[in-house]
């Protein structure tokens, strides 16, 4: 149990540190797709 608590802790401290940086990638993702998706309602 005690292994579990201490990996729930790092990855939420890992998620603390990186937000912004997964925030990004997210972003880029999503309007990656929105352009295809659009792109492919032109075409």
């Amino acid at each position: 149990m005690q292994t579990l608590q201490a990996g729930y802790r790092s990855m939420s401290l890992l998620v603390t540190i990186n937000w912004d940086r997964l925030l990004y990638i997210s972003t880029i993702i999503f309007a990656l797709f929105f352009g295809a998706y659009l792109g492919s309602l032109m075409y």
